[in-house]
């Protein structure tokens, strides 16, 4: 097979994995040699960051080159994702692509409802499956999958394929990682968790399906070595969030928005490389793009990485990326009337600044559950609560669930796990104004509802996932909510919303 001058793309993205957890990173107690294949070969960055810390929000970020505040429904977890977004999936397959996606696509939500045709991922390769190691683990056979879209192929076409790993997303098999032969006394435990037998061997599991994530995408590597092909394969592979853990995903902390990265491109690129500047996974739609030799749409907001892949040095490479723009809404429902948590946040060198809009709110659901992420077993979340009275597990509760300031600032350097907020101290006052003046002034020039004065409106978008009957709640079939709606419209700029909402979009996708 040969697929002309035009790089294939492969596009690998593990389901809640932060950074540093790949061997490349230096981690003791995670083997990823497919990942560290990619970084030895290719480019391995030491500051990526996802544009928010949830699943769909994320995807359709990656797939537009967009932030969330840019994307309607579709910043929010679970609900919908319009059509009136290019991708650029459906870009490369217009320029004659061969275009499909095993595992998990753009999700969750209702793309349907969206207008789309099809996930805005691609076609869908999953029909092969296997029997995986453990209960937690997909049956899905990612590597076989894989084969078949090779297979499908046009002789000549160039691919782009998405495979999106659906590890290593809870639930896990209790114990999975001690049974798989880890040692549970040499786990890493970060200092926003306790440093107990229950949290070790959680760790452990999560780390077992990051290994599983980097076996599969080891067995396409080498098929594109035997085919010939990973020489003119531009592979990239990330994740969508960080971890699902405490004061992790659904966060806008270090550890909940930066995520593995590495890119390789034969010898398109210089190999061997570590790079610093802060890259954000918006960057990688106009990257893709300009490798296939097409323009990424005014649109994008992202900027395209080939100039740092391109270039023959290490550390920092282009000056103007210092800075990456970080994101939050609703994430699971868990309040009563399904409102979110919402944020924004500008990531420097030296500094996290991190803006909440409604520190009145619980930022993980409310007292005394905290349901959010209650439908996936957690069994550190579980002990936290369980044990939040306790004089030593009462600081982990108070970080993770207690109500936060407006304003957080971290010195990230000194502080990487976002444990001492600044924002309080008068010796950091003036840059805790400057940061936030800079945050505002893009939020602003990128149309940001949050800031002009009608941010009610994510608060009225449909939601698909779960919900609670403990808490009631709205939008049971995925209506939109006409109570925010109003309030939204009471205060947008005149001509920036319709005078009512879009028909409700039913469960169903209808």
């Amino acid at each position: 097979m040969t697929s002309g001058k035009r790089p294939n793309i492969l596009f690998a993205i593990s389901d809640d994995q932060s950074w540093p957890h790949a061997s490349a990173y230096g981690h003791p107690t995670i083997r990823t040699p497919a990942f560290d294949r990619v970084a030895r070969e290719g480019v391995l960055f030491t500051h990526g960051f996802c544009p928010a810390s949830q699943c769909s929000p994320s995807r359709a970020a990656v797939l537009t080159g967009r932030q969330i505040w840019q994307l309607a429904e579709a910043g929010s977890q679970d609900s919908v994702f319009p059509n009136t977004f290019p991708v650029y999936t459906d870009l490369l397959e217009a320029a004659g692509y061969h275009l499909g996606y095993t595992g998990k696509p753009w999700a969750p939500g209702n793309w349907a409802a969206g207008g789309w045709r099809r996930n805005p991922s691609g076609p869908e390769y999953n029909a092969r499956k296997l029997r995986p190691p453990t209960t937690g683990i997909s049956t899905c056979d990612y590597a076989a999958n894989f084969k078949d879209f090779l297979d499908a192929r046009p002789a000549g076409s160039p691919f782009c394929f998405w495979f999106g790993c659906r590890e290593p997303h809870r639930d896990y098999e209790r114990d999975s990682g001690i049974r798989a032969g880890k040692d549970v006394r040499a786990c890493v435990v970060p200092p926003y968790l306790p440093d107990v037998d229950v949290v070790r061997r959680d760790l452990l599991d999560y780390e077992l399906e990051i290994e599983w994530f980097d076996a599969q995408l080891g067995l396409m590597l080498d098929r594109l070595a035997q085919n010939g092909e990973l020489e003119n394969t531009l592979v990239a592979v990330t994740s969508d969030n960080g971890m699902p853990f405490p004061r992790a995903k659904a966060n806008l902390y270090e550890q909940s928005t930066r995520v593995p990265l590495a890119v390789c491109w034969g010898g398109h690129i210089c190999g061997g490389r570590a790079v610093d500047d802060l890259v954000s996974l918006v960057d990688l739609a106009p990257t893709f793009l300009e490798a296939a030799g097409l323009a990424p749409p005014g649109a994008m907001s992202g900027r395209s990485l080939m100039n740092v892949l391109k270039a023959a040095r290490s550390g920092c490479v282009d000056a103007e990326r210092n800075r990456v723009y970080l994101g939050k809404e609703r994430h699971n429902h868990a309040r009563f009337d399904n409102v979110g948590y919402p944020s924004r946040a500008i990531r420097t060198p030296d500094h996290l600044y991190i803006r909440n809009f409604k520190p009145d709110r619980w930022p993980l659901g409310d007292p005394p559950e905290f349901l959010c992420h209650t439908k996936m077993a957690n069994p550190c979340k579980a002990f936290i609560l369980e044990h939040q009275r306790e004089e030593s597990i009462a600081p982990f509760y108070a970080i993770t669930y207690a109500k936060r300031r407006p304003e957080e600032l971290f010195a990230v350097r000194d502080d990487p796990f976002c444990l001492r907020n600044l924002a309080q101290d008068a010796d950091f006052a003036a840059l805790k104004q400057r940061l936030w003046r800079e945050l505002e002034c893009v939020l602003r020039e990128q149309a940001d509802p949050r800031v002009l004065g009608y941010g009610d409106i994510w608060d009225s978008y449909p939601y698909f996932g779960p919900i609670e009957r403990s808490l009631g709640g709205f939008n049971e079939k995925g209506a939109y909510n006409p109570e925010f709606w109003r309030r939204a419209c009471e205060h947008a700029p005149e001509g920036a919303m319709p005078p009512d909402p879009p028909a409700g979009p039913t469960r169903d996708g209808g």
